[in-house]
């Protein structure tokens, strides 16, 4: 049996290895064509599928979850007002948005990473819809380029990541206003308390920012604001 604690106290040997300026300068040319093709590749295939919502959420919770539950009913709902989903492609929050997606007949997409653990394809994304990346940063566009709408789940440090990318670049205007929708109210008060009584108490946000998002508990309240929105305002591409 492998042992992890002596892979990870190999790979943090080799990080801190002191390389070479030809290792260096060949590694991070190469990388550069790696990062070329995956924005490339996932390009081509968003490009055709048309307006999406994306729901994110943990990979952690199982299919008995009331979030989970949630999760697929919002999916199902979403295509019938003609959205495509996309997920994580994993499993957990991301599997239920891929099922709910597929039992409604729209279009289901997953954009997997590859990890250590956790993460792997679920089986209810569409075929050629599956789609990998080694660099979350690449991933992290392909969501807000080709999403309408972010639905957001309880999750952990991943969620909470895609959830703050969003807001920054709605903030500083460096995308267009579309619509993030936090399902679970009790979930997320610890954290909306934080940002009213401290971010905001010392001045590093501001009271706007708080229409930046809108706080729900039902499948119909979440679906019914991706709705709203888009009956006020027309459908664009982000950037």
């Amino acid at each position: 049996m492998i042992d992890d604690n002596n892979l990870e106290d190999k790979r943090l040997k080799e990080s801190f290895r002191q390389k070479t300026w030809d290792e260096t300068v060949t590694k991070d040319s190469w990388m550069v064509f790696k990062v070329m093709a995956e924005f490339v590749d996932g390009y081509e295939k968003m490009a055709k599928i048309g307006p999406c919502v994306s729901i994110f959420g943990s990979a952690r919770l199982k299919n008995d979850d009331k979030y989970y539950l949630m999760a697929t009913e919002i999916a199902k709902k979403i295509t019938e007002l003609g959205f495509g989903v996309i997920t994580g492609g994993g499993p957990g929050i991301m599997e239920a948005g891929n099922k709910g997606a597929h039992e409604g007949g729209g279009k289901s997409i997953g954009l997997n990473i590859e990890l250590p653990f956790e993460q792997h394809f679920n089986p209810y994304i569409d075929k050629g819809y599956s789609l990998d990346y080694d660099y979350f940063f690449v991933r992290k566009v392909m969501f807000v380029k080709y999403s309408q709408g972010f639905i957001v789940l309880p999750g952990g440090f991943g969620t909470l990541d895609e959830l703050m990318e969003a807001l920054t670049l709605i903030q500083t205007k460096k995308i267009g206003r579309f619509p993030i929708v936090l399902v679970g109210s009790k979930f997320w008060s610890g954290l909306l308390d934080w940002f009213r009584d401290t971010l905001l108490a010392n001045g590093t946000i501001a009271e706007e920012n708080f229409n930046l998002f809108r706080v729900v508990d039902s499948a119909d309240d979440a679906v019914a604001h991706i709705k709203a929105f888009y009956e006020k305002y027309a459908v664009n591409v982000n950037f």
